[in-house]
């Protein structure tokens, strides 16, 4: 009881602190989508490892997940972008998901309220098709990340569901963004 509370007490000191230097201006100015596809470019052959450790820096600081695809789509193309980009997703979130459990357990398995308990019902009873949507509609959203590894979902599952649902939402910006992009040109 006594190290789960510690566990705890250790998340919500970790998502304080990511939350503080996530909000520092220099830390916002260097994971811009055009200093990412900047800093792949440089980085050669390493490039697509250093988009994946950004990429999962960056969700840990509660940066949107579209960034890292504008970045993975601007430095790569579209197949080759959405490739890395939905590869990249798929780490930030496991990634992300595997810390916050480990830190913080499951307490919302134990959830009684009512309303909350109805919700948690239906990602225990359908936790991949549950993910899935929830992924197709909030992408990478941080504060979902959190809340998934803190319920009862196993880690199986939230990579499953995970997989299904960013596919559509990461396929979208990708092929998507140079249309909106031209348009918005064309506008100006």
């Amino acid at each position: 009881m006594k190290k789960a509370w510690l566990g705890r007490i250790a998340l919500v000191l970790l998502v304080v602190g990511l939350l503080l230097v996530g909000s520092l201006p220099e830390v916002r100015a260097v994971l811009t989508a055009e200093r990412l596809q900047q800093a792949v470019v440089e980085a050669g052959v390493w490039g697509f490892v250093v988009f994946v450790v950004c990429f999962t820096v960056g969700q840990l600081l509660q940066v949107p997940g579209v960034v890292f695809v504008l970045a993975a789509r601007a430095a790569w193309g579209p197949v080759l972008g959405f490739t890395n980009a939905y590869v990249g997703a798929l780490v930030a979130a496991g990634v992300g998901f595997l810390l916050v459990r480990t830190l913080g357990g499951q307490p919302l398995g134990d959830v009684t309220w009512g309303p909350a308990r109805r919700i948690l019902a239906g990602l225990e009873r359908r936790p991949v098709l549950t993910i899935a949507s929830l992924r197709a509609v909030m992408l990478l959203s941080p504060p979902l990340n959190y809340a998934l590894a803190l319920s009862p979902v196993r880690q199986h599952h939230h990579l499953m569901g995970s997989a299904l649902g960013l596919v559509v939402p990461v396929a979208a910006v990708v092929f998507l963004s140079e249309s909106a992009l031209a348009l918005f040109r064309s506008l100006s």
